[in-house]
């Protein structure tokens, strides 16, 4: 039978935002409405924990606020099972397994590990939960034995890792239960990872350079009209730059053909748009109400949808509660495989039973 579970999620650190968006959130809600996937989608509080054990209630306080961006991008409880990892028991048990097949070394050279540590300023002082965190990556999606798992490239080492932790359980232990993953990575390349609004490579929560999926309308067009664009480009007339230029990068992955003909129509492409700019005679101010134009289109719905679903957060939690025992079923049974290949299903090994009995 073709294997067609995706398995995916967020750390619930704050609300989502659009590098999430960009990076799988929009690509989840794709593969879900194509009708060819069993996707699970988790609330990833445990991975959270691994930064945050010493503020639990920020985790606490964020996993109805992910649950309801999940709700409002267009992910939908009939067709997407949505969990919360700290309640589906494999995932506790699954590392503790894991673990002996990954050396330190292995781990310390992962560069999806390498780049949070030096982001957090950890050193050598880091929790062994967050050095351990691709391990539980890996239980998190062979839990499910997802085949797909949509992802920006700055995933994609975690991900390696997870395939090898795969190839080394089923290799030693001679069986075939844990399924290899795969990336699906956005359409669009420059939505693999979305720069923040500071120009910064990456759009963080912690750098405060974010634009949330919550944000009102007047929050975004205040965030877009402060954004990093171009030093240089101090006069209209100047000569601009749109490498490294946030305004730019964001157009890059939002804007469309019938963007410009409904908000700027004297041009007819981005790339049109870029060679004005780069000749001189473009502002910056201009290509900032554009965006602006092109990013309360995009967002509006996704906020309307969200204010809908925060009426009856009862009903959000429950629909929660429903999806994580779904969950919890789906990976007891791969527990069961996983301990009958390593051979620590005792009590229910009746081989073992018979010979230990004698």
């Amino acid at each position: 039978m073709e294997n067609n579970i995706i398995l995916t999620g967020d750390r619930p650190t704050g609300p989502l935002h659009l590098g999430h968006y960009v990076g799988s959130l929009s690509n989840r809600v794709r593969l879900q409405n194509t009708g060819k996937y069993i996707p699970f989608v988790m609330i990833a509080d445990l991975q959270a924990l691994t930064d945050n054990a010493e503020n639990p209630a920020k985790i606490r306080q964020n996993i109805l606020e992910v649950a309801l961006d999940y709700l409002a991008a267009g992910l939908e409880p009939d067709k997407t099972t949505m969990f919360v990892q700290s309640h589906i028991t494999a995932l506790t048990e699954l590392p503790m397994y894991y673990a002996n097949l990954v050396t330190m070394s292995r781990l310390e050279r992962n560069p999806t590990i390498k780049n949070e540590i030096k982001l957090r300023g950890f050193e050598r002082n880091l929790p062994v939960g967050f050095m351990t965190y691709p391990i539980s990556q890996a239980a998190d999606i062979t839990a499910f034995r997802a085949k797909y798992v949509p992802v920006g490239d700055d995933q994609l080492p975690m991900l390696e890792q997870a395939r090898e932790i795969v190839s080394a359980f089923n290799r030693i232990y001679k069986c075939d239960v844990l399924v290899e993953p795969e990336a699906i990575l956005p359409d669009n390349s420059s939505c693999t990872r979305l720069v923040g609004t500071d120009g910064n490579a990456k759009m963080s929560k912690s750098l405060g350079n974010c634009i949330y999926l919550k944000d009102d309308e007047k929050t975004v067009k205040q965030k877009i009209m402060s954004m990093y664009t171009d030093p240089e480009h101090i006069n209209i007339n100047d000569p601009g730059h749109v490498d490294g230029n946030a305004v730019f990068a964001y157009l890059d992955a939002f804007s469309n053909k019938r963007h410009f003909e409904e908000y700027l129509p004297e041009y007819q492409s981005l790339d049109e748009m870029k060679k004005h700019y780069m000749r001189g005679g473009l502002g910056d101010m201009k290509c900032k109400k554009f965006l602006n134009n092109v990013m309360q289109e995009m967002l509006r719905p996704i906020r309307e949808r969200r204010e809908e679903y925060a009426k009856d957060k009862g009903e959000v939690l429950n629909m929660l509660k429903k999806g994580t025992d779904h969950a919890q079923e789906v990976s007891l049974e791969t527990l069961a495989l996983v301990r009958r290949a390593i051979g620590v299903d005792y009590f229910n090994d009746e081989d073992f039973i018979e010979e230990f009995t004698k």
